[in-house]
């Protein structure tokens, strides 16, 4: 029998490559002058900033719990990711995305804060090594269990999620 909790994550579609496109596509909820820009390392540690970036949830890639491994039958699921960013560099080969990993709250914030880092770096990596995403493209943080988008100290699959934000207009590159 499968778990409720692999039965609902499981229910959970996986955005396209045209639904990513458009919402990183955005413009961001606040416009922020050139002059405001920050450094990658600033817009990690900027809620604020973060908040009004367009981004998108993906909670689909269903990590198991305690685990920062996708199966290799969901990378189809980091290749819609990739399609996406690849066409977005085709109009600007100086765009930035952040890809950020999330956990839920069960465990010791130190190994929830490692395996968020984990969750992040395997999205990457996979963009990097199987579907050509340049590097240069892509930087990664995880905040653990910092931004549980479902408010529990229990294990829920929402929480264990990646997110997707477009910080090119919110950093330089200099």
């Amino acid at each position: 029998m499968i778990p409720a909790l692999a039965t609902e994550a499981s229910a959970q579609s996986m955005p396209s490559a045209e639904t990513i496109i458009r919402k990183l596509e955005q413009r961001p909820r606040r416009p922020i002058a050139p002059e405001a820009r920050v450094t990658i390392e600033q817009f990690k540690r900027s809620p604020r900033l973060r908040r009004i970036a367009p981004s998108i949830d993906i909670q689909s890639i269903n990590f198991a719990f305690g685990s920062a491994a996708i199966p290799p039958a969901e990378r189809w699921k980091v290749g819609q990711i990739a399609q996406a960013i690849n066409r977005i560099i085709r109009r600007n080969r100086d765009e930035l995305f952040l890809i950020e990993g999330h956990t839920d709250a069960v465990g010791s914030r130190t190994a929830n804060q490692a395996l968020s880092e984990a969750r992040a770096a395997t999205v990457a990596s996979i963009l990097v090594n199987h579907f050509g995403v340049p590097p240069r493209v892509i930087e990664t943080i995880g905040y653990g269990e910092d931004y549980l988008l479902v408010p529990t100290p229990h294990a829920n699959w929402r929480n264990r999620r990646v997110t997707l934000r477009r910080a090119t207009d919110f950093v330089t590159r200099y």
